[in-house]
């Protein structure tokens, strides 16, 4: 069929007098242009005959008719020509301001479908707006529209500036103009929608119409003397303002805030309100400027959180008792009292919020809010309005957070700890800490809050705050209630019993939560005397239905018994044991239920030991099941096998059942299952001679380098066994193993923690057996050099030779001898046969002394000059090492290469860093001057590799002795060659690494002037003290948190991009540009990083939002990657401060997401680089979307959609979390 004849088909339904048919029509015209937008387009007589058809329908009588035409409207705007639109646009314009009220509401809400459905890109939208906006806006400019038609204008207008900002800024009749006289509007609605659209628009006006709207009608409007209607609007509109373009109203900040303050005192409770939301909005989209203020903004706050002019009472004191009194007064009122006209509670929960964002944003204030505040929102836990008292607790929770996260820790700065006692420092009184204030306050805050929830009338969402804050403040503050326990064990027991019979689920957990975390926080003598009266409920609660009530109540058991252990008899133990063994054996359980069930058992045995021994062990039958999941399970072996002293039975059973795991293909738990055997064969009283040998060949297959990590832990438990059976394991290593191992100690794959596994393999073997040694030197060299050259790592087979010499030094001589040949004049050996010698005897040579062997050690020096670079390295290891052995007598032949022979000195320096590497402490104080002078000579070198190898030795030095070599490293710093200043850097960033606390008194005293450097002239000197501020803020930051003020602008400086620095190469016939800033920019992102773990407290985050924000443009991948990761933890760290921010990271991260423009030259390698960036822009984008407040940054919340949408990345953002 052709598209004309289904149109002209669709046209007749849809003119037919059957509503049905009309509506009919109307889907089948919808379903097709989905299906196909091209069915539409074709003939153009056809397309307005259908599309005047639709906009008549608007006009239907039925509602269902009419609410279809509009959909279908949405959906042709997308497609039809120029023309048509602006028919379709001017008929909508004409209904929303004709008489018919109806078609009024229908024609609007027409019109905001057409304006949500246009697509973002492309000319029609730009055509739309051409069109559309001065129709809209002479509509407001019309005396005669009606107040209704005005706010669906606005909202229109509303909808285009947010969708397309772009297309709106070059309009012929200024929006502003048309919109500020709607300010003026008699009808409330009117100004209160015209508000919004007009801060809407001022972000993309010209500076000066806001200057003039500043000048003529904000400030004056703020007057004291000005009309109350009007200041009512103007606050309104402030408020907007600073929501919308906080840039804009910054600038006049002074005399707005202040007149703002002032207004709050006029007597009018809307005006109060408005000032109240419009202080919030400007202390958190205008932090910097608002700062001055904040004193007299908290004052405000305090002022109206206890307005409340409708209640008898009224001083402070009696504020403190109104939770206690507000049950009895609503008795006695009964239906006599009429709330109805009170409106004051919205000005208290204003005010509440308004010291919320405080709170949340100004962490530095946490000590004053404590004084100031804390007091004040504690009084008001008993507000009578419900709305207003969850605000009060909720914004006290978020007090709690961030003490918890700004506040230091409770274990250096709280008078209270478990056992504790006060402290005081000298003339400091420990009383300014927040968590002191907050202790303090804790007896009022907790009599408070426990009075509002003990009531039987409490509504469950109140009772769950409750609950949650009391966690909240148990979690910040361990330990803290410890005088209150009875009245928190009586009413969560009737919190317990009367849920269960209301089915409050989501209260009921909160509660158990709570209990779980008090049990676990407070000494058992606390609670124990009201144990006996909760145990009914929480037994109960064991055998409810939902799981998450039943999994709550076995925490709660577990968190008694690790409490109270040992725990001797009690007859809520059997109780606990047998209901967890019932659920344990029904093949139905929850999986959450039966792992808080099988760690509950574990509990048990752990505290509860003898009690258990009594039982019939049928427990480990459920628990040790080899289907479902089993992460748990192996948890809880593991517990128990390491802290109860059981007999060998359980622990052969339970081999069994690892071993059956471990024979499972996937990796899935692995790790966990070969802790969970190797602290089971630890508590075996001794090993069955016939394990070994069915232990070993299910260990077989993890030999093999395809799963390192694995590898490492099955190497464990064959050294384990070695250790503890060698006589029945030694032989079956020995034939079904030992070659796999031979076969992968070489592989340059194998490094940290597995490679050590490896060593600890040789070791524990040639200790099982004397006379394996001699066999295993050989077999590991043999098996090298059959190895590919790729895969042949020669430093491992010298560590595992010297591994196995020091566990049988027997072997020593021979081995020597052996390699030695090697290295003789006239050998004829390999060149890595002479690495391997070199290598071996480094290894060798720490901790056997070589003196009696003088000439290899002449050998390695020889070969300083040898032509392949590996052998070189090789000597410089094997001469640093052999050193080691014997100071005195090698060392000072180092020492006069590195002073005398130029040609030899690297080589040199780097023999001396393995013996400054290796050497203990107390042999390195006894050559530490022989060696300073030298080393500080060569680290005026301007080649920065011996440079760096010169400043480690020196590093290392300095923790030997600090009193002498620091003042020697400080007196440097002013040294006129930049090479001794970087030197100086390196030196004293190797020292933070390890040093003692003794040398940190020293370091403290001087560090500043080290990090001084940070404004040197010379680049690299700034690179390096950059790094040694990173590496500082990483290892010391107490060293450095007060003194992060004067810090943090030479850092900073360093963010930004500096074009003295970069510069044009010629490349052939193209230019390239080369950044020689760019590595001191990564180090300082780097470093903003660090600061953002380990000093979060100290930093201003707005500032430190601005410079991530210019990193997210930066022209490197790296920088981005490193802004993105920051990006990642704000958003868990400072989540109210960040979420202000994010439409002014919307552009940069949506320069990320879009990536670069790829063509066929494109290769592969930037191809992943930009897939890389776009997966990191992805998780920040995820984690920002999950405090990004619905509306408050609608140029995110539109990125954040698109993304959820994106073909490419969609499924990606949402497994990430997002929105």
């Amino acid at each position: 069929m052709t598209k004309t004849y289904i149109m002209n088909g669709l046209v007749e339904k849809m003119q037919s007098p059957d509503q049905d048919f009309r509506y009919m029509g109307l889907n089948d015209l919808l379903l097709e242009i989905k299906q196909d937008p091209n069915s539409f387009l074709g003939d153009e007589a056809t397309e307005n005959k259908v599309l005047r058809q639709v906009l008549a329908l608007v006009e239907d009588k039925i509602s269902e008719v009419k609410n279809q035409a509009v959909k279908c409207l949405g959906q042709l705007i997308k497609i039809i020509r120029e023309t048509q639109m602006e028919y379709v646009v001017d008929k909508l314009i004409d209904f929303s301001a004709g008489k018919d009220e109806e078609l009024r509401d229908i024609a609007g809400l027409a019109l905001k479908t057409i304006t949500s459905e246009l697509p973002p890109e492309g000319r029609i939208a730009s055509k739309a707006c051409e069109k559309l906006t001065p129709k809209l806006l002479g509509q407001l400019q019309n005396a005669n529209t009606p107040p209704e038609t005005m706010i669906e204008t606005l909202s229109i207008l509303s909808i285009l500036i947010s969708r397309f900002p772009g297309y709106m800024s070059n309009l012929d009749t200024q929006p502003i103009q048309v919109l500020t006289p709607m300010l003026s509007h008699p009808r409330p609605a009117v100004r209160k929608r015209a508000i919004t659209t007009l801060a809407q628009f001022l972000p993309y006006s010209q500076p000066q119409q806001f200057t003039e709207l500043l000048n003529t009608y904000i400030v004056p409007g703020l007057a004291p003397s000005a009309n109350l209607e009007k200041q009512r609007t103007v606050v309104q509109l402030v408020a907007a303002v600073a929501r919308h373009s906080p840039g804009q109203i910054a600038s006049s900040l002074g005399d707005i805030a202040s007149s703002i303050i002032k207004d709050s005192q006029r007597d009018d409770e809307e005006l109060r309100e408005s000032c109240l939301q419009a202080l919030e909005a400007l202390v958190l989209r205008c932090p910097t400027e608002i700062t001055p203020f904040l004193s007299a903004i908290i004052q405000v706050g305090n002022q109206y959180i206890k307005y409340d002019p409708n209640y008898a009472g009224g001083d402070e004191d009696e504020d403190e008792e109104m939770a206690e009194e507000d049950d009895e007064e609503d008795e006695e009122l009964g239906e006599e009292y009429e709330d109805d006209e009170d409106t004051s509670y919205k000005i208290r929960r204003s005010a509440t919020k308004l010291q919320a964002a405080v709170i949340a944003t100004r962490p530095e204030l946490l000590t004053t809010l404590y004084k100031e505040v804390s007091p004040v929102l504690i009084s008001r836990f008993g507000d009578r309005e419900e709305t207003v008292r969850l605000e009060v607790w909720s914004t006290y929770g978020i007090l709690l957070t961030q003490t918890g996260v700004y506040g230091g820790t409770p274990q250096s700065n709280a008078e209270y700890t478990v056992g504790g006692k006060r402290k005081r420092e000298e003339g400091m009184d420990v009383e300014e800490t927040p968590y002191n204030l907050l202790q303090s306050q804790v007896p009022s805050l907790s009599k408070t809050l426990l009075n509002q929830i003990k009531s039987p009338k409490t509504p469950p969402a109140t009772l769950e705050a409750g609950f949650s804050l009391l966690h909240k403040l148990l979690t910040v503050l361990p330990g803290c209630l410890a005088n209150q326990s009875a009245q928190i064990v009586a009413t969560a027991k009737s919190v317990l019993s009367a849920s269960s019979r209301s089915s409050s689920a989501s209260l009921q957990v909160t509660c158990m939560s709570f209990l779980a975390l008090f049990v676990s926080k407070h000494s058992p003598s606390v609670y124990s005397a009201e144990l006996d009266s909760i145990t009914p409920s929480l037994l109960q609660a064991l055998s409810e239905k939902h799981p998450r009530i039943a999994s709550e109540a076995f925490r709660i058991f577990s968190a008694l018994l690790n409490a109270m252990q040992p725990v001797r008899d009690g007859p809520w133990v059997d109780r606990v044991y047998d209901e967890a063994v019932r659920r344990l054996s029904n093949h139905d359980t929850d999986a959450e239920v039966r792992s808080c069930a099988e760690e509950c058992i574990g509990d048990l045995w752990i505290s509860a030991t003898d009690v258990m021994k009594t039982k019939n062990r049928k427990e480990w039958e459920y628990i040790c099941r080899t289907t479902g999941r089993t992460d748990s399970a192996v948890k809880v072996v593991t517990k128990v096998a390491t802290k109860v002293d059981i007999d060998d039975a359980w622990v052969s059973g339970c081999i069994e059942w690892v071993m059956t795991l471990l024979r499972k293909s996937g990796r899935l738990g692995k790790i966990e299952a070969f802790n969970c055997l190797d602290s089971l064969l630890r508590r075996y009283s001794q090993i069955p001679p016939d394990l070994p040998p069915s232990l070993i060949p299910s260990l077989k297959p993890y030999i093999t380098s395809a799963d390192i990590l694995l590898l490492g832990s099955a190497l464990d438990i064959l050294a384990l066994l070695l250790e503890l059976a060698p006589k029945a394991t030694f032989p079956e290593v020995e034939r079904d193993v030992l070659q796999e191992v031979y076969e992968i100690a070489h592989s340059p794959l194998l490094a940290g923690a597995p490679f050590e596994s490896v060593l600890a393999f040789f070791a524990a073997l040639v200790e099982a057996d004397m006379q394996i040694a001699t066999h295993v030197v050989p077999n590991l060299v043999s098996s090298v050099e059959k190895a590919p050259k790729t895969d042949a790592s020669l430093t491992n087979v010298a560590k595992c030779v010297g591994q196995v010499v020091k566990a049988q030094r027997a072997v020593a001589a021979g081995t020597i001898a052996e390699f030695a040949r090697h290295l003789k004049a006239g050998s004829k050996a390999k060149t890595s046969q002479v690495v391997l010698s070199l290598l071996v005897m480094g290894e060798i040579g720490r901790f056997i002394d070589m003196s009696p062997q003088h000439e290899i050690f002449n050998q390695a020096i020889d070969r300083f000059t040898a032509e392949q670079e590996e052998v070189r390295t090789a000597a410089a290891f094997a001469a640093g090492n052999i050193a080691v052995g014997n100071l005195h007598h090698f060392l000072p032949v180092v020492v006069k290469m590195v002073e005398t022979d130029s040609e030899k000195r690297l080589l040199a320096l780097h023999a001396l860093k393995e013996i400054v590497t290796h050497c203990s402490h107390g042999q390195l104080e006894t050559v530490a001057d022989m060696l300073w002078t030298p080393l500080f000579e060569n680290s005026e070198n301007q080649e920065e590799t011996t440079r760096n190898v010169a400043a480690a030795c020196l590093g290392k030095l300095t923790t030997t002795h600090p009193a002498r070599y620091l003042p020697q490293l400080q007196a440097r710093i002013t040294d006129p060659n930049p090479a001794t200043r970087a030197t100086v850097l390196s030196a004293i960033r190797y020292t933070f690494a390890e040093s003692p606390s003794s040398f940190d008194e020293l370091l403290g005293s001087v560090i500043m002037d080290f990090l001084s450097l940070l404004s040197d002239s010379d680049l690299t000197v700034r690179r390096l003290a950059l790094s040694a501020l990173n590496s500082a803020a990483r290892s010391k930051p107490h060293l450095i948190r007060d003194h992060l003020p004067a810090l943090l602008p030479s850092l900073y400086k360093e963010t930004v991009v500096n074009p003295d620095l970069v510069r044009t190469v010629q490349m052939g016939p193209w230019t390239h540009k080369v950044d020689d800033g760019l590595e001191a920019r990564k180090t300082a992102y780097e470093t903003l990083y660090t600061l953002l773990d380990t000093c979060l407290s100290r930093l201003d985050l707005h500032e430190f939002l601005g410079h991530v924000a210019v990193g997210l443009a930066d022209d490197s991948d790296e920088v981005k990657v490193i802004c993105h990761m920051m990006l990642f933890r704000l958003a868990q760290v400072a989540p109210t401060a960040t979420a202000q921010r994010l439409d002014d990271l919307t552009a940069p991260l949506e320069k990320c997401m879009k990536g670069p423009a790829m063509t066929k030259d494109t290769v592969k390698q930037d191809i992943e680089r930009a897939a890389e960036l776009q997966r990191s822009t992805l998780r920040a984008v995820a984690a920002l979307s999950k405090i990004s407040q619905p509306g408050a940054s609608p140029k995110f919340d539109t990125f954040v959609a698109a993304t959820q949408k994106s073909p490419e990345w969609g499924a990606e953002f949402r497994e990430l979390g997002g929105a």
